[in-house]
């Protein structure tokens, strides 16, 4: 579910060019007036790739980040709001994405998780949130069946009406039509998580894949970057059909459309970020629009994002009005005060 001590940058300077390990080929510096963190966690040890936020409700200093290391040999790793490593749970399959949600009941307590997709085994990995032990009897095998399963994307939602939980899953390569499962996340009967496939969507295009997705709770959206052709709607209650809403950000991005953030200023208000990831940058859409149009370019100091997460809550003083993460190519991750991000939206 995605709510809505500054250190050096290793190689960030002006002329620079870094080799982008997903691609193979020179990506631009930051531009000069990109926006600064104010945090850069340590490095992963192969390749950082998504992060979401986990809002600790007690206490929300005490809030945690969770970042993928996608490699055979992968990780997730868990921050505080320092960017220091406080756990890392090793041994997974090329984790790719990962989201969180609030509140699953597991032998009839209420349970926070966190979900990641583990390419390799074709497999959801769950664990509960905030002591990241997994509940998941060994992970939820996802695309059944399918001829191209490996998973690459999730978004988690829950919907409003019943609180129950959905894990909307992308995959490296799919059909035209189906490309996304959505499977609804309940107790097995012995307080381990089980899925079950509700439905099939989602239009794609052909041209390269689809691999970030994010929900939006309140207004009952689903959105995934379609790369290199633009960001479709859906919605994410799968009662409500399967009809796309919106394709926008078409031609609005140097190469692909990547990573996708929500912040919330009301119940129906608020911003879509979607990384530029060639450009180093975020296209910023208001979330109130039918179609949204291109609103704002935000450049970052991170290097070709292609994941990233946002909440709109007060984490203390360095964030007062939220934190949004994002995933640097450079093996860390980024924490942005969002007040820096708001200034540049015009």
């Amino acid at each position: 579910m995605k709510y809505g001590k500054i250190v050096a940058v290793a190689g960030i300077v002006a002329g620079f060019t870094a080799c982008n390990n997903k691609q193979h080929k020179p990506i631009p510096a930051p531009a000069a007036d990109a926006v600064k963190p104010v945090v850069v966690t340590p490095v992963t040890q192969y390749d950082s790739d998504d992060p979401a936020i986990w809002i600790n409700k007690a206490d929300s200093s005490k809030s945690l980040i969770i970042g993928t290391d996608k490699n055979t040999d992968g990780a997730l790793y868990v921050y505080n709001l320092d960017g220091q490593i406080v756990k890392k749970i090793a041994g997974l399959k090329r984790p790719n994405n990962v989201d969180v949600a609030y509140g699953l009941l597991l032998n009839n307590q209420p349970v926070d998780i966190a979900v990641t997709t583990e390419r390799e085994t074709n497999k959801l990995r769950i664990y509960r949130l905030p002591e990241m032990e997994p509940v998941d009897n060994g992970g939820l095998e996802v695309f059944t069946g399918e001829k191209e399963r490996g998973p690459m994307g999730i978004s988690l939602y829950t919907r409003p009406t019943d609180k129950a939980i959905f894990a909307i899953v992308s995959r490296k390569s799919g059909p035209a039509q189906g490309y996304l499962w959505q499977y609804q996340l309940t107790d097995n009967g012995k307080g381990q998580v089980t899925g079950t496939v509700v439905r099939k969507f989602g239009t794609y295009s052909g041209k390269k894949e689809i691999e970030s997705v994010a929900v939006d709770n309140e207004l009952g959206y689903v959105y995934y970057s379609d790369e290199q052709t633009g960001v479709r709607r859906y919605h994410a209650d799968p009662a409500k059909g399967d009809q796309e809403l919106a394709l926008f950000g078409s031609g609005e991005f140097k190469a692909d459309n990547e990573g996708i953030s929500i912040y919330k200023t009301g119940d129906s208000t608020g911003f879509i970020l979607v990384s530029d990831q060639d450009a180093n940058s975020f296209n910023v859409y208001r979330r109130e629009d039918v179609k949204p149009a291109l609103l704002a370019k935000i450049p970052v100091s991170a290097i070709n994002s292609d994941g990233s997460d946002v909440v709109n809550v007060n984490l203390g003083p360095k964030y007062p009005q939220g934190l949004f993460v994002v995933m640097s190519t450079d093996k860390t991750f980024h924490y942005y005060d969002w007040r820096d991000i708001a200034a540049r939206i015009k």
